[in-house]
């Protein structure tokens, strides 16, 4: 049986390098996992731990909802301003409270000018809410807009190729 992979995209923009890069792998990896998407990370109320306790907004529960059903979890964002984006700190800070990402296998992709802040950022944060992360399943992307085109060929293929069957691997022998 073919993993349920939830990809979540860290940015807004429909056809941003980020969520062209989700839809590539999508299609191309569409024989090896069913991966899906969450609704907008910005239906996402503000994160507020006053209201999570008892009251918990249907977005948010869905959204949980989704993280718990999936056997994987792939991130895949730009930095802004050496940073993740707010809206997906926002999304994580929504599941600290629980254990939907505990033990959970994250893959991460950060595709930007730079990136690398963004990783550590991440990489520290899923670590705090107890994700299963390996270096293997993380890759940064400078530069991504140079690089992106249609067929996502050369050098682009090849690492997301890597990350790809590794994150499979992971997820299938743990």
């Amino acid at each position: 049986m073919k993993p349920n992979i939830l990809a979540i995209s860290g940015s807004l923009i429909e056809n941003s390098s980020n969520n062209r890069l989700i839809g590539f792998i999508k299609e191309t990896f569409k024989n090896e996992a069913d991966i899906s998407l969450p609704e907008s990370l910005d239906s996402l109320p503000h994160f507020n731990p006053t209201i999570d306790k008892g009251n918990t907004p249907k977005t948010v529960f869905h959204f949980r909802q989704q993280i718990t059903n999936a056997d994987a979890i792939l991130i895949v964002t730009p930095e802004y301003v050496f940073s993740m984006p707010a809206v997906l700190k926002n999304a994580l800070e929504w599941c600290v409270s629980t254990e939907v990402f505990t033990d959970k296998p994250v893959g991460i992709i950060v595709g930007a000018a730079s990136g690398e802040k963004a990783m550590e950022q991440l990489v520290l944060v899923l670590g705090t809410i107890q994700c299963k992360l390996s270096s293997e399943t993380q890759l940064v992307i400078s530069g991504i807009k140079g690089k992106m085109n249609p067929s996502m060929s050369g050098a682009l293929q090849k690492d997301l190729d890597t990350l790809m069957n590794s994150f499979l691997h992971q997820i299938e022998h743990g």
